[in-house]
């Protein structure tokens, strides 16, 4: 049986005295193409869009409509980790990386934040408590999911337009048999991540013919 997300988290850190909770996700660590995104949502607890829930359960027409209407009545904030520093780093580190940039990007500061996952990043501006499964049990990590994946979907259509062949538009730099095909016959672009197996493989073949 699946739940869907409601504010309860947020509730709580309410009743601890908190006031502007800031729900934090990401998407793409699976990708080997492309940066990861990680986005940072205050709800008003007053005004929230109805339908939030894990991006990956909503449909992308659904994604699309409440991608629009959260920013008109929450604060929200969207960064990068680029694929230099998935690669200098690793992906999880990136991950962080991005999460405390899209925290610093919210257009005021939260004095708490509900982190999707089960490890809180390095370098937290305000308290914070990790939610495995937070996108499908906080109604803010929900918004932050929506805002992250929508974000970085439309960014790899953009990325596809000048890099065919590789049907980011479609897969959105996920590992698929089109992708790894397009990978073979044009070769490893600057938004490949080397350190991702099925790109160093290439990489590896075409060093050592």
């Amino acid at each position: 049986m699946t739940h869907s997300p409601d504010y309860t988290f947020e509730l709580s850190a309410r009743t601890d005295g908190f006031h502007h909770i800031a729900g934090v996700d990401e998407v793409g660590r699976g990708p080997i193409a492309g940066p990861v995104v990680a986005a940072a949502v205050i709800l008003d607890p007053d005004n929230i869009p109805d339908g939030l829930n894990d991006s990956k359960r909503l449909t992308a027409r659904k994604r699309e409509i409440l991608f629009d209407q959260i920013p008109k009545v929450a604060l929200v904030g969207i960064a990068e980790a680029t694929v230099a520093e998935i690669d200098k780093h690793n992906i999880l580190r990136a991950s962080h990386i991005a999460m405390v940039r899209a925290i610093a990007a919210l257009p005021r500061a939260p004095d708490f934040a509900l982190i999707d996952g089960n490890l809180l990043p390095r370098d937290m501006p305000c308290p914070a408590m990790t939610i495995i499964k937070g996108d499908s049990r906080s109604l803010s990590i929900a918004a932050a999911s929506i805002m992250a994946k929508v974000w970085r979907d439309r960014l790899m259509v953009g990325l596809a337009q000048q890099h065919p062949g590789y049907g980011w538009d479609r897969n959105a730099g996920y590992p698929t048999p089109e992708h790894k095909e397009g990978l073979k016959c044009n070769g490893v672009t600057l938004h490949h991540r080397r350190s991702f197996a099925p790109v160093r493989n290439i990489l590896w073949q075409g060093k050592n013919p």
